[in-house]
């Protein structure tokens, strides 16, 4: 449909002249051989960014969560998470099937685990117990609506962890939106966390890639499961290029998503038909419940008149501001909302 608003991620956004231009010029060579100049400055760039040793570019955020658990556990170990994490929820069982783990659910607020909370999942004492390796925290976090870890959790979870002999891994697909809402530095990320995986398809809009960031000492090991699993690729410049044009000019963008999702929320609770608390409103998700009908005749009407969004539940809807949503489009979004839930 022509004009559709598509509020239902923020991984539907399309290349901009710049970085179409910027992944036509690129320097390209063979990643595999180590020999792609772009890749490989970019992922020396993003480390810097956090304080961190090594970068290694990859396809998804998923290959990026699960190398990280995979090279910092063994099979039969646990991983402490909370129960709406992506890790468990939306990587197809993948720590399970490719690394022989199960995960410890926890109940956390929006998705974020408190230390005493994470401290009673420990397990490993006795003989029939799995041994705990890894507590994994998403920052923001997805089925969360978008909740950040502040700074004082976050060191407060890195000494437990520190203190059980376990690797704190940060799932950080949106760690773009978590520092710009909280103010976070990206070094402290990398100061607290063993390995963290970041995105450059959601928040950031490029049309793919993600990276792995760790200690030096897990690179090689990062590497070698990358190219098992199918993630090595040739001349990836072409993509780095597109996810570095993303980190520099999208970035300064974030603030403006999160203005327009505090303000579609403040709008929406003014309707009857829906329940949405504006408060728990952080970063660029917004999460409503459905109070009158159903979602999915909510979402159809939505998607006749041009606005799409997605199912969060049986009674819930999300969505997701993006630098491609403008103040004209949440206009109409609203105008839409109002003539035909008012």
């Amino acid at each position: 449909m022509k004009n559709f608003i598509d509020l239902r991620s923020d991984t539907v956004t399309r290349p901009t002249e710049g970085m179409r231009k910027a992944m036509y010029e690129a320097e390209v060579g063979d990643d595999v051989f180590r020999e792609d100049p772009t890749v490989n400055a970019f992922q020396e760039e993003v480390a810097a960014m956090f304080g961190m040793e090594s970068g290694v570019f990859v396809p998804s955020g998923t290959m990026g969560n699960q190398l990280a658990l995979n090279v910092q556990s063994r099979p039969g170990d646990e991983v402490i998470c909370d129960r709406t994490a992506h890790i468990y929820n939306y990587e197809s069982a993948a720590g399970p099937f490719l690394s022989g783990i199960q995960f410890a659910l926890l109940q956390g607020e929006q998705g974020i685990l408190r230390a005493d909370q994470i401290e009673t999942g420990f397990r490993g004492h006795n003989d029939w117990d799995p041994r705990t390796s890894i507590v994994a925290l998403e920052n923001t976090t997805n089925k969360g609506g978008g909740a950040f870890y502040s700074e004082p959790a976050l060191r407060s979870i890195a000494a437990l962890a520190r203190q059980k002999g376990v690797a704190l891994h940060i799932d950080g697909a949106r760690i773009w939106n978590a520092s710009t809402a909280s103010g976070i530095d990206y070094k402290v990320f990398g100061e607290v966390a063993d390995t963290i995986s970041v995105c450059f398809s959601k928040a950031l809009g490029a049309p793919v890639g993600s990276m792995v960031l760790s200690s030096r000492s897990l690179r090689g090991d990062i590497l070698r499961k990358r190219k098992m699993w199918g993630g090595g690729m040739r001349q990836v410049g072409v993509l780095a290029s597109a996810a570095a044009y993303a980190l520099k000019h999208h970035l300064p963008l974030l603030s403006e998503d999160h203005r327009r999702a505090r303000e579609l929320a403040a709008f929406l609770n003014g309707f009857e038909a829906f329940s949405v608390d504006p408060a728990r409103v952080h970063t660029n998700i917004v999460l409503f419940d459905v109070k009158q009908g159903t979602v999915q005749d909510v979402l159809h009407r939505l998607s006749e008149n041009g606005v799409g969004m997605v199912p969060f539940g049986p009674d819930t809807i999300r969505a997701v501001f993006h630098f491609q949503v403008s103040d004209d489009d949440l206009a109409r979004v609203k105008s839409v909302f109002e003539s035909l839930f008012s």
